[in-house]
């Protein structure tokens, strides 16, 4: 009896280090598909030893910080599975503003050049990684096996932005975030005699053309007194704003690439000068100006007063308009004679790491990062981002259509003249053509040596 306890004994001894496998392990999450991930190693979740890692941004707090004051169910969950992925693999991730808009650039280039104690995820706008891109100080990305760049929730356009010799420098979990539509409003609409909801109508029948529009504008523009005067102005928008929407909306842009993966200047095409005639020619007929000794944004408080009809404006600005008394919607650009379908140009930070981490370091951050990036179990992208639109806006069909219709890629124009270090569009170009300073066309013949040697450093 002794020698059995004994073997017992030893036999539990043994078992005690065993390591625990994946189905001795907690998962709340199991049912949505999620399984813990096990280091082959240990046989225990993989522990990356309290490492703390910053996404760093120029705006964010961090999310810790919150936890326990969620106003939503998705946002309460969102907290939930943060706070088990954390506990289950050992990290800490955070969202902080370590830095500004115009400083990321350059505080990216001295961590990823002289090192850095921080881990970080670095984020740079659209316009200020080409530099750092060919310089060759962002991590590989394909070389880490923990991201898997063919699950939906990555990026396509951002991913192929930032690939070179088959390998992915750059990501982004996340769909593009909305732009530039048009704006209207809506009780203006029905007093001059057009239905609201037929302007959602004719986009989801893909009729909302550059006709389309035109034809509205003549309706929205009134002298309603008859003394000659318009007192009701059909649209008022940021000149930065329109006319690039109107360019991308006929399938355009200042930069293009030719089948050879080079950037040309395209300010010259066909395509691009029809759009900017055809806007300029709008601007003339139905734009509002603006009173004298107005602010530069004076274009925002016009359709918040319900001074205008119609505005062409970044998505973002519906924040603004809470305090807005009138009912508003919000339609992707109409589109011109040369696009298939509708079309806008993301312009969408990207999401890096620094080249020189070690490959151990960058692996870790990187599988921190693709868990913190995933979808909420139990509600997925898709509720995630409606949930927080819904407050945004006066109806549905902004959200259900044309921000959903925004975040498909078919929809997406790549905007190349951000990647090209140098361009400067509004002062450059789209200021003095829309102040009537000069034409499209001579502001393009104006400006061709310019950005040609811009465009020639690029494809270096």
């Amino acid at each position: 009896m002794k020698k059995t306890l004994a073997m017992l004994l030893a036999l539990m001894m043994l078992l005690a280090c065993v390591p625990a496998m994946a189905e001795d392990i907690e998962n709340p999450y199991e049912e949505y598909g999620v399984e813990i991930q096990i280091d082959p190693a240990t046989g225990k979740p993989y522990d990356l030893g309290g490492m703390v890692i910053t996404v760093a941004d120029w705006w964010s707090a961090d999310w810790h910080d919150n936890i326990g004051n969620a106003e939503t169910a998705s946002a309460e969950a969102t907290e939930e599975y943060r706070t088990w992925i954390e506990e289950t693999y050992n990290f800490t991730i955070r969202d902080a503003a370590v830095t500004t808009w115009g400083d990321s650039p350059t505080d990216f280039t001295t961590i990823a050049t002289t090192g850095t104690e921080e881990n970080y995820v670095w984020v740079l706008r659209a316009g200020a990684y080409l530099s750092p891109f060919k310089a060759d100080l962002f991590y590989n990305l394909s070389s880490l096996d923990c991201l898997n760049f063919e699950d939906e929730k990555w990026n396509d356009i951002v991913s192929s932005l930032l690939t070179k010799d088959g390998n992915v420098y750059g990501m982004r979990a996340q769909a593009a975030e909305a732009r530039k539509g048009i704006f209207f409003n809506k009780r203006l609409l029905t007093e001059a005699g057009v239905d609201p909801e037929s302007i959602y109508d004719m986009q989801a029948n893909g009729t909302w053309t550059w006709e389309a529009f035109e034809e509205l504008l003549s309706k929205l523009h009134r002298d309603t007194d008859n003394d000659g005067i318009i007192d009701k102005y059909a649209m008022m928008s940021f000149s930065s704003h329109l006319l690039p929407a109107a360019v991308v909306s006929n399938n355009a842009g200042f930069v293009q690439v030719d089948e050879n993966g080079k950037y040309y200047n395209a300010a010259e095409s066909d395509a691009f000068l029809e759009a900017m005639n055809w806007v300029m020619d709008l601007v003339s007929k139905y734009e509002m100006p603006a009173p004298e000794g107005a602010e530069w944004n004076y274009f925002e408080s016009a359709f918040i007063n319900g001074e205008v009809a119609l505005q062409c404006h970044e998505e973002y600005f519906s924040s603004s308009l809470k305090k807005m008394d009138d009912d508003y919607g919000f339609v992707m650009f109409p589109k011109g004679p040369k696009a298939d379908n509708y079309k806008w140009a993301p312009t969408d930070n990207v999401y890096v790491i620094p080249a020189n981490y070690d490959a151990e370091r960058a692996w870790k951050i990187a599988f921190a990062f693709n868990l913190y990036t995933n979808p909420t179990p139990g509600y997925g992208e898709t509720d995630d981002w409606k949930n927080d639109m819904y407050g945004k806006y006066c109806d549905f069909r902004a959200v259900d259509e044309t921000i959903a219709m925004m975040r498909a890629n078919e929809t997406q124009f790549v905007w190349y003249s951000d990647l090209v270090p140098g361009y400067d569009l509004g002062k450059q170009y789209i200021w003095d053509v829309y102040g009537k300073a000069t034409t499209p066309q001579e502001q393009a013949e104006a400006m061709r040596a310019t950005w040609q040697s811009y465009l020639d450093e690029a494809n270096k």
